[in-house]
């Protein structure tokens, strides 16, 4: 749809209803404004809820063949 066609559409509303689709093409702007908007990650939300064993950076016995 051009948008010729779409403000003659428009130009055969009554005023009420030009004020409702005013409305809504704000409605549209905003949402498409909104998913565009990246959210903002907060640092150290997970702290303390990961646990790291001493040995986390030690050789795995699994690849002893391997290391040799």
């Amino acid at each position: 749809m051009t948008n010729i066609q779409l403000y003659t559409k428009l130009s055969a509303l009554p005023n009420d209803l030009k004020k409702e689709v005013a409305d809504f093409m704000d409605y549209l702007k905003f949402k498409l404004k909104k998913e565009k908007t990246p959210k903002k990650r907060v640092a150290g939300l997970a702290k303390g809820m990961l646990e790291m064993s001493p040995d986390f950076d030690e050789p795995l016995g699994d690849f002893k063949d391997y290391m040799q």
